[in-house]
């Protein structure tokens, strides 16, 4: 469910027509709904009541500090990837004690940072990471909690680009050597082995592998324990899927049903469970708002182009995917869709947004929405072709607000550097 409807005919971002947002902001824009972010944070941290859980937003999905603070203020902690995303979580209020560090390759200064913010624990990937962490934590005189995170060698089933649970993937400690790395973790100066993680995938739409993987995480709780090693904490990773609106795709689980498979595998471990929700939160609470430029007659289709690019939603284009799109105008009863090539204006054939997609009549200037956009879509966005980076718009109610402005190309050219020999 979101906030995205139609009313009078236009479609609005909750209480606010998006023809009046691109009236004020111009195209394309990012526009997110507070009450789509509230809803969905409530509805996954509500299904896990009663287990010892802490929810941590996964900020690569939608980094923007708008919503990172709207999730801060519901309570939400923070999985960060980055020194970056670390910087960002903590401006935006987010607890350092709420804040778990994941991620395989953290260097030294990032190490550091996370270290002398005291956040709740680093999710270490590999031996020599574990290594680094011991001599930078001795050398700050601080003891850095840890988690191993362990490969299970499970099939998330999901897209090739977005799976990390299978062997040979470059994510965690192989499952086969995970107990002879925790002994080694426990008895490093400097170091807290406190937990394990894992993290098998995004976007899964099939409960199964989360079940498996679970319960090979239990397996190993249980051996752990069994030769005399502590553990407190259990981080289950996040890639809960969500409906995109493609007709070939499964329903998405809803949170109830997570919930129900972390209860029965590893509910009664007792330890505090750690879960890193991010597309689940964020994806549905999102559009890209974009205009039509031309509308197209080809030799063999009609396309559609838009002046939004694969620079600034490049999900279609990096893993085929596909998103709902639909006008702003809602379109009248009895019109003839037809077939359409939603395409933009970047010198790549790989920059199209839809194929073959039925539509009701569009022409130059009518605004389309790109559903389902509020995860990795502006977090991704690139100057290619030296675009302005696209603009971000919170909405709460009946107000919206500018929440990243357009980034313009005077701005982007002024980041380059002429050596003394170019200089005039």
């Amino acid at each position: 469910m979101d906030f995205f409807n139609y009313k009078n005919g236009r479609l609005h971002a909750e209480g606010v027509a998006l023809e009046t947002i691109a009236d004020e902001v111009g195209t394309p824009f990012y526009v997110y709904s507070t009450a789509t972010l509230t809803r969905h944070f409530n509805v996954f941290a509500d299904a896990l009541r009663g287990m010892n859980a802490l929810v941590c937003y996964a900020v690569k999905a939608n980094s923007n500090q708008a919503v990172i603070r709207t999730l801060a203020a519901l309570g939400a902690g923070a999985d960060v990837v980055s020194g970056g995303e670390l910087a960002r979580a903590l401006k935006a209020g987010i607890k350092p004690h709420k804040i778990v560090f994941s991620g395989v390759g953290k260097t030294e200064a990032e190490i550091t940072a996370a270290l002398n913010a005291g956040i709740k624990q680093l999710n270490v990937e590999s031996e020599p990471e574990l290594e680094r962490i011991s001599a930078i934590a001795q050398r700050l005189g601080l003891i850095a909690a840890v988690a191993l995170r362990v490969n299970p060698d499970v099939d998330a089933g999901t897209h090739e680009k977005i799976t990390t649970g299978r062997k040979e993937n470059k994510f965690g400690i192989e499952w086969t050597r995970a107990h002879e790395v925790y002994k080694k973790a426990a008895a490093l100066p400097g170091i807290k082995a406190q937990g394990l993680a894992i993290h098998i995938g995004s976007q899964l739409l099939d409960l199964q592998p989360f079940r498996e993987a679970f319960v090979r995480a239990g397996d190993l709780v249980a051996m752990l324990r069994a030769d005399g090693l502590s553990i407190e904490t259990l981080d289950l990773g996040g890639g809960l899927g969500i409906p995109y609106g493609d007709e070939g795709e499964t329903d998405a689980p809803n949170p109830e049903s997570y919930a129900q498979v972390v209860r029965e595998t590893v509910g009664n471990l007792g330890l505090e469970l750690i879960l890193e929700p991010g597309r689940m939160i964020t994806g549905n609470s999102g559009l890209l708002v974009t205009r039509t430029e031309y509308v197209k007659e080809g030799a063999t289709k009609t396309f559609l182009i838009v002046d939004a690019g694969m620079n600034d939603l490049i999900r279609p284009t990096l893993y085929n995917a596909f998103h709902n799109i639909i006008p702003v105008i809602e379109p009248e009863k009895g019109q003839e869709p037809v077939n359409v090539d939603i395409v933009g204006p970047i010198c790549e054939t790989g920059d199209t947004f839809a194929k073959n997609r039925k539509l009701a009549p569009v022409q130059a200037g009518d605004l389309l929405a790109v559903r389902t956009a509020g995860a990795y879509g502006a977090v991704q966005a690139s100057t290619y072709n030296t675009r302005p980076l696209v603009a971000e718009v919170m909405v709460n109610g009946d107000h919206f607000a500018i929440v990243r402005e357009r980034v313009e190309v005077e701005d982007i050219i002024a980041l380059d550097r002429l050596p003394d020999w170019l200089a005039d």
